[in-house]
């Protein structure tokens, strides 16, 4: 009998690039040492996973009907605002997060929360007794939600078409494996097919596919990048393990935006929303205190009002530091260099620290009058007022620059209760039904000479 050749190849574990040979440096990603050799015995289709019952043939365009491809509205708001207004059928989700955060929790508690679809929870991590115990400590119990374990893709889609589900939950992808693969689970080779097969279920089927990724020591979805091209939508839970609150944000979203944001408070009996985020981003003080300013920003559809909080001191160790928390460190030294040469302040030997709080990363540039405002707070000890807020972007000869969606901030300041807000007067809005006070200049020394 002929001896069975067992083929293989050399695989990227930073891109998925695959190689006839060992290479040392990668020529896509350009990564050092990351091809490993994996094998690559096909098997015969009668082990395959998900088989297709239909051919596919060319279609007009004016002929494909979606009239009855409705969004899947979940209870969780904050999940389906994060999707775009919910979960699209036939879509594959992919949620990535560090270690302990709440992924599993997130998933489970979406799964045991539905009144109507059917969910099937598919785990590799867990047992059906510990999934049941901690769905017993977030309080929790459906009718519709089925749990397995099962690694095998051959098992699963068996008991998929016994099923026939909803919504298919996976925790997580980098423990699934299947036949056609003789790798171990969690390779390059193996996270591809598998998605590959998933992909194919969920298209042809319609059925809604979530997906749980580990993460490797940089941050990045482990396994291939391609997985995350292939997927339709990639979600990132993220946030202090020390602190209560956790971040759901979107990566990429073919069905909606890529901008949204979605909040989420820890807890013993699992994760709460967090309907309105600007009350627990600001810190409620006896006192004013100086180095604090409260900006307006806006992450997606959602307005937000941020607390900044600055400090700047001698420099005492001969080179000044420079440290932000949740904000651009270089975008910092701009506004720093900015208020050094257009407006006179003497920074330069001086500490300065800056602070986001409630452990939430910022990237709108409207926030930076109200960066520059708490720095000179902090460094002229001088406190703002509790109930003004900022909304501005500075450029580099000083100028207060406008911000897009101002009515949506005004309206989110008036609000929470502030009495000022103070913005560029080259936004061009109604100011008609708002009972806050608009203040408007076109310069930062304006602004100084009204603070200070």
């Amino acid at each position: 009998m002929a001896k069975k050749k067992i083929q293989s190849a050399f695989f990227c574990q930073s891109c998925g690039t695959q190689s006839p040979k060992w290479l040392g440096k990668c020529p896509q990603c350009n990564e050092w040492n990351t091809f490993v050799e994996e094998v690559l015995s096909k098997e015969s289709d009668s082990k395959g996973g998900f088989k297709s019952k239909k051919a596919t043939k060319p279609t007009l365009v004016s002929e494909i009907d979606y009239a009855n491809e409705r969004r899947i509205v979940t209870n969780d708001k904050e999940l389906n605002r994060v999707l775009g207004g919910g979960i699209v059928p036939g879509s594959l989700i992919l949620l990535g997060g560090d270690p302990g955060i709440g992924k599993s929790t997130l998933l489970l508690q979406f799964a045991l929360s539905s009144k109507s679809k059917k969910i099937l929870y598919v785990s590799g991590e867990e047992s059906e007794k510990q999934i049941k115990m901690r769905a017993e400590r977030i309080n929790k119990n459906s009718e519709y939600c089925y749990i397995l374990t099962e690694t095998s893709t051959q098992n699963i889609f068996q008991q998929i078409e016994q099923l026939q589900p909803d919504i298919l939950v996976v925790d997580s992808i980098q423990t699934l494996h299947t036949a056609h693969i003789e790798s171990s689970p969690g390779s390059v080779s193996q996270i591809r097919e598998c998605t590959a097969e998933l992909i194919k279920y969920a298209k042809e089927t319609g059925t809604a596919v979530f997906l749980i990724g580990h993460i490797n020591k940089d941050g990045a979805i482990a396994g291939p990048k391609i997985l995350e091209h292939m997927v339709d939508t990639v979600l990132q839970f993220e946030g202090d393990r020390n602190h209560v609150y956790r971040i759901l944000r979107t990566i990429k979203n073919r069905f909606g935006s890529a901008s949204e944001l979605g909040v989420y408070e820890m807890n013993q009996e699992g994760l709460r929303e967090v309907s309105n985020p600007s009350e627990i981003l600001i810190s409620e003080r006896d006192e004013a205190t100086s180095g604090v300013g409260i900006a307006a920003t806006i992450e997606g559809a959602r307005p937000l009002l941020v607390e900044i909080q600055s400090l700047v001191s001698s420099a005492v160790y001969g080179n000044p530091q420079r440290s932000a928390t949740g904000f651009d460190t270089k975008r910092m030294n701009m506004l720093l260099a900015v208020l050094e040469k257009r407006c006179g302040f003497r920074l330069g030997a001086k500490d300065v620290f800056l602070n986001i709080t409630g452990g939430i990363k910022i990237d709108d540039t409207a926030i930076d009058l109200a960066v520059v405002c708490s720095i000179l707070s902090s460094d002229q000890d001088v406190a703002l007022d509790t109930l003004t807020c900022f909304a501005g972007e500075i450029g580099l000869s000083g100028e207060i620059r406008a911000v897009n969606r101002i009515e949506n901030r005004i309206a989110e300041a008036e609000k929470l209760g502030y009495k000022q807000i103070i913005i560029s007067k080259y936004n061009k809005f109604n100011a008609k039904g708002f009972n806050i006070e608009i203040v408007q200049y076109g310069k930062i020394e304006e602004v100084f000479r009204l603070l200070f």
